[in-house]
């Protein structure tokens, strides 16, 4: 049903996973938009007020940034102390590795899990419910100039009955791309990622592969987020003033679940229809504690019936704003423009906020900004991890100005930004290790404006605590006990109208993010 489609784009990927056969490489994370949780302990070193990594973009450029990312005291802290290679290889080091020593290369390979079985025991009808992800994911370097990075993974899926439901209505998996009917009530999908990063000169990198990007320094991004599918795209970096100035173009190709073409002959596949993107981010260090972000991204003019686009120079034109000044927020191809600021108060304390613009008329605005707080070793305690954030988008933000979807900032019928699409948000965190021991605890609350004949408004209320073990931090192979409290309530009734307690123990490898608390 996919197949095609989801090869379509990813050919970097795939082909990086051909000579993954014997993959090696030393101890160091994986360069994608790490896992919320997985990520804290170099998020925590690049809080620190003598880091002068730009961290509003991720993934965050490994050549620019290798000092930073594999955090310094990642072994102290995490090594399996033992004198058999077998336990040390299971706790601790990559699942495949190659580093021969005369030769400029080095690989590494590792499986992808997500085994997960777990009950809702508010919505005892839906049965037993569980994950099933089996996947590969490698990276390596070619000298000291190229890196490469792909992952692969299958899954079947029975969701608690809220999940289902958006599945169902959206025709995607929550950031994993479309799906098919597994036995009855579950979901059969597949996904995959990889891209090249070439460090053309000591002050540009180059990078092109099948994945996905994020802006901000908060849970959620206002302005471009890793909340929707993998997208083909290709990303330059550039460095100036000493790193102080950091300044990204992307472009990219995405994809309305819509039909191409107005006719469909009955003997081929379905295509959908293609938009182009571009996104422009100007970052600034002025000091070595404060930095700020300009950003500008634009969805244009998606393929005619033919599926063909049709797209003007200033498409591929790299100076930011200059778009904004050509077309305006209001024009057909739909721009999005925005702010993103971040204070380190101290080495353990950061301020963060995102202002985001998508255009203005006489009667109204649409936008939306961000504030949010960091708190590293907090109270005194070691890897206690605090966090609070709060979000507040204008509904109706997002789409085309003209009132066509076709040009809506989305992909695969999700928002490439803020996942609840609109409204109010309290986003609180709270995440402690102690060696190999963790918790995280997250709280959402939600106030989101549906309808427009007839406005109403979705008050939910989500609370996701689990506990586990990580068993190998190289690949973030993990075992966990969980539990999911979501309630939802209309504004136009008197009850609730949807709630979930779903109970799960997990045995996964967590490297990405997926946004399920909506």
């Amino acid at each position: 049903m996919f197949n095609t489609k989801f090869l379509y784009g990813s050919v970097p990927g795939f082909i990086i996973l051909l000579f993954f056969i014997s993959l090696q490489g030393h101890s160091q994370f994986y360069n994608l938009p790490n896992e919320y949780s997985f990520s804290l302990l170099t998020e925590k070193r690049l809080a620190q007020k003598d880091s002068s990594v730009h961290s509003g973009l991720k993934p965050y450029v490994h050549f620019f940034s290798a000092r930073y990312i594999h955090v310094a005291d990642t072994h102290r802290i995490f090594k399996f102390i033992t004198d058999d290679p077998a336990l040390d290889l299971f706790f601790y080091k990559h699942f495949l590795r190659m580093e021969p020593k005369k030769e400029k290369f080095k690989l590494r390979l590792d499986p992808l899990l997500n085994l997960e079985s777990g009950r809702d025991y508010l919505n005892k009808g839906t049965g037993s419910l569980y994950s099933n992800t089996r996947g590969l994911i490698g990276s390596g370097y070619v000298g000291d100039k190229v890196y490469f990075e792909s992952l692969f993974a299958e899954n079947q899926t029975f969701f608690p009955y809220y999940l289902a439901a958006n599945v169902k209505s959206t025709s995607v998996v929550p950031g994993q791309g479309r799906w098919k009917v597994f036995k009855n009530s579950g979901y059969d999908y597949a996904f995959s990622s990889g891209f090249f990063s070439i460090q053309a000169f000591k002050n540009l990198n180059i990078q092109a592969g099948h994945g996905k990007q994020k802006i901000g320094n908060g849970y959620r991004s206002l302005l471009l987020s890793d909340n929707s599918f993998n997208y083909p795209y290709a990303r330059i970096t550039q460095q100036w003033f000493k790193g102080k100035v950091q300044y990204t173009n992307i472009y990219a190709v995405l994809m309305n679940l819509v039909s191409a073409s107005k006719f469909v002959n009955p003997n081929t596949e379905r295509l959908f229809q293609k938009k182009a993107a571009s996104f422009q981010y100007l970052s600034i260090n002025p000091v070595r504690f404060l930095n700020i972000g300009f950003f500008q991204g634009m969805i244009w003019q998606a393929g005619d019936d033919k599926n063909k686009q049709h797209l003007d120079w200033h498409y591929f034109n790299p100076v930011i704003y200059t778009n904004l000044t050509a077309y305006g927020l209001n024009n057909k191809n739909n721009i999005i423009t925005g702010l993103d600021l971040k204070l380190k108060i101290s080495n353990k304390i950061n301020i963060y906020c995102q202002f985001m613009l998508d255009r203005i008329k006489t009667d109204s605005v649409a936008g939306g900004w961000q504030a949010g707080i960091n708190y590293f070793d907090a109270l005194g305690i070691r890897n206690l991890f605090l966090q609070a954030e709060y979000n507040n988008v204008r509904q109706g933000s997002y789409l085309n100005p003209s009132g066509s979807s076709d040009q809506s900032y989305t992909h695969y019928n999700q928002t490439l930004a803020y996942t609840p699409g609109s409204g109010e948000e309290f986003v609180i965190i709270a995440d402690y290790k102690m060696k190999r021991f963790f918790t995280n605890i997250r709280y959402n609350y939600q106030d989101v404006p549906q309808g427009s004949l007839t406005p109403y408004r979705s008050y939910v209320s989500i609370i996701n605590a689990k506990i586990g073990y990580l068993i190998n931090p190289s690949y973030n192979l993990n075992i966990c006990i969980g539990v999911l409290y979501r309630t939802q309530k209309i504004s136009i009734f008197n009850t609730l109208n949807n709630e979930t307690n779903y109970i799960y123990l997990g045995f996964r490898t967590s490297l990405y993010n997926l946004y399920y608390d909506f």
